[in-house]
């Protein structure tokens, strides 16, 4: 909270980048999402966060990888980077 907490443009992109190696599934990140929150983290921050934990992490891709060209595992990448930052910013302007 006191890096990611304090509200600056830079906190969402931080917290997708934060979330890229750690691996959830979607049940497994409410908790921490509920964690976040409670100890101060922004809605949208901690939403971008758990979002690439779930969607953008390295397992996911690893096994993308299997069935995609490195092309099109590149494109979906930066489209979902993208769209949690955007979705991030969205909800801390918002709330």
């Amino acid at each position: 909270e006191g890096s990611l907490g304090s509200g600056q443009w830079w906190s969402v992109p931080a917290a997708v980048l934060l979330g890229i190696p750690l691996y959830s599934n979607a049940t497994g990140v409410i908790p921490v999402m509920e964690s976040l929150i409670a100890k101060g983290l922004p809605l949208g921050t901690t939403m971008a966060f758990c979002m690439s934990t779930v969607a953008a992490s390295f397992p996911e891709f690893i096994l993308l990888k299997q069935v995609m060209t490195w092309k099109l595992l590149v494109i979906i990448f930066v489209l979902l980077l993208t769209s949690f930052t955007v979705v991030g910013w969205t909800l801390n302007l918002i709330g």
